[in-house]
């Protein structure tokens, strides 16, 4: 049966028919109109959404797809709110980076090259750079903005347009919405520049490496515990992105001298030919590192994913079983770890403060204020906490901060997700642990053993189209309305609604104000201990519902039978929210 073509589909493709696109643009249109309706409909029934963290889409022809005259439409009304909001600098500036994905350089280039023709002084990587290193790019040359051309752990077919503010961090209120306002007034190829600005280009590449990875270096507490166990064996995998540019360079640079790379994953290639999702928080994506890991008995072993932001880490336990970590347990221990040698070494003033996610384990918290440091909840999304940095700067100290979503970052000179810093942390932790005679493992269960075994689960209810739209919309009513008064035979105790910026302590009934955006999230804390969090996703068509629970682990040998116990507290928990 033949799809029919889609009216708005089919107005949009005839606009790019007529209007000054490339003939390969053209000729892709013509033969989908032929020979294949229902991409076409697919590729331009709509515009390519910027959303509050710029685009991220399919590659290919139309308005529905990432390609060059889409971004160049979004760097236009980039460029547009940019000048209005700083109307005073002259020049404006900006730094760009991208990834390995196919046609990512194409795209860098195409930003490049709408905002020199705006006027901008451009800083553009010789290169692929990873994120973190265009997030502190944008500070250290003092623009207004910068874009990162990547989709992240995203599959080969997409690519995106990360969107960043002078402070090197991603768009957040209002420039975000505002930003937004500008990209849907672009409503043809005509109202974007393109060429003429060609000379305000400036290429940079090692002199940036430098600077940033020297502050990398200055992260490190214990360099002589590196020089005495430099030669611990460490596996890398950049999963064929933008991580081997630096990952490596790094340790070394550290004093590591026994990194071993999957070298198969290496060579930066956007069809991640070895993987089939290059997504560090999945089993298959840590595949041929552990297995590397396994080979050479590794002490640790971490993959970065395509941008270098989010680290995956697995590592050998004393039964010689191989786990994963998830990301809420690399945090712990690098708060952990941070905490207590900034405690040991003095460098604890009482001004010093960490930041996490209102849906990451509490045990990051316990740990920083059992140390007497401030923890600070933002809304899930890095952007948030860079926004938590820029409030306090120049009145309180970040040590780090990190996400349950594999993201992590150690000192503020970068204001996203880090994976160079994050990596070249846990390979110290390592070190460190080594001296003590003990595992990274074994750091991990004495944390576990002085506050508490955390274990957290994640469950996503998908419904598709507008029914379900409206279902979600419903279970979200319905848990304010009629919130659970217990949660698997637990009493909950308390309610943090972040639409209404209120917590309510079901006991004394009294309420606190929750300084934080409006977001649509509900949070009940039970007796014993659970943190249940739910959030309607904001890009797909799921409902998801975090899980927070806690046991005691009194010694070592107890790890697998309390793990399996929380496991199944979780399941248990779930039945009774009539999850499964």
């Amino acid at each position: 049966m033949s799809t029919a073509l889609d009216n708005q589909a089919l107005a949009n493709a005839q606009a790019w028919l007529d209007g000054a696109y490339d003939e390969e643009t053209k000729k892709a249109i013509r033969d989908m109109m032929e020979n294949n309706p229902n991409e076409l409909n697919e590729s331009f029934y709509r515009n390519l959404e910027f959303g509050t963290g710029g685009l991220r889409g399919i590659m290919g022809v139309g308005t529905n797809r990432m390609n060059k005259y889409t971004v160049a439409m979004a760097t236009q009304g980039l460029a547009n709110y940019v000048k209005k909001s700083f109307p005073q600098a002259n020049p404006l500036k900006a730094a760009i980076s991208h990834d390995s994905r196919n046609h990512s350089r194409e795209f860098a280039e195409i930003t490049a090259n709408v905002l020199a023709a705006n006027g901008f002084h451009v800083y553009l990587f010789e290169d692929l750079r990873p994120t973190p290193e265009l997030s502190f790019a944008v500070r250290h040359f003092g623009c207004q903005t910068g874009v990162m051309l990547t989709a992240s752990h995203n599959p080969k077919e997409y690519n995106g347009y990360k969107a960043y503010w002078d402070d090197g961090c991603q768009l957040t209120a209002p420039h975000d919405t505002n930003v937004i306002d500008e990209v849907l007034k672009i409503k043809e190829l005509k109202d974007v520049k393109m060429t003429g600005g060609e000379k305000n280009i400036e290429i940079i590449g090692a002199d940036v490496d430098e600077a940033f990875l020297s502050l990398i270096e200055h992260n490190s507490i214990h360099p002589e515990l590196i020089k005495k166990h430099h030669d611990i064996k460490i596996v890398y995998t950049p999963l064929h992105g933008t991580g081997i540019t630096l990952i490596p360079k790094m340790l070394e640079r550290l004093g590591f001298t026994n990194v071993n790379v999957v070298k198969e994953q290496a060579t930066p290639d956007g069809n991640f030919p070895t993987t089939p999702s290059p997504n560090p928080e999945e089993k298959a994506a840590m595949k041929m590192a552990v297995e590397m890991g396994q080979r050479i008995d590794a002490d640790i072993v971490f993959a970065s994913d395509p941008d270098a932001d989010r680290v995956g880490m697995a590592l050998k336990r004393p039964d010689g079983e191989w786990m994963l970590l998830n990301g809420n347990q690399v945090l712990s221990v690098i708060i952990y770890y941070l905490m207590k040698q900034w405690k040991e070494t003095g460098k604890l003033t009482g001004q010093e403060y960490i930041v996490s996610t209102i849906v990451t384990s509490e045990l990051p918290i316990e740990i920083a204020k059992s140390c007497g440091v401030e923890a600070y909840k933002v809304l899930t999304g890095f952007k948030f906490i860079g926004a938590k940095i820029r409030e306090l700067e120049g009145k309180k100290t970040f040590i780090a901060g990190g996400e349950e979503s594999y993201g992590y970052m150690v000192g503020d000179f970068v204001r996203d997700k880090d994976a160079v810093g994050a990596c070249s942390m846990i390979a110290e932790i390592a070190a460190w642990a080594i001296d003590q005679g003990k595992t990274f493992f074994d750091v991990l269960v004495d944390i576990y053993k002085e506050y508490g075994f955390y274990k957290e689960g994640l469950l996503s209810v998908v419904r598709k189209g507008k029914s379900g739209a409206e279902e979600i919309q419903e279970m979200m009513r319905n848990y304010r309305q009629n919130p659970p008064a217990e949660i698997n035979g637990s009493k909950v105790v308390r309610i943090n609604d972040y639409q209404l910026h209120e917590s309510t302590d079901l006991i004394s009934g009294k309420k606190e104000h929750l300084d934080l955006p409006t977001s649509n999230v509900l949070q009940f804390f039970t007796k014993d201990g659970n943190k249940i969090t739910v959030r309607p996703s904001g890009t797909e068509p799921k409902i998801k519902f975090y899980f927070g629970v806690k046991g005691e682990l009194q010694n070592a040998a107890d790890f697998d039978k309390v793990n399996a116990a929380l496991d199944q507290k979780i399941e248990d928990i779930k039945k009774s929210m009539n999850l499964v």
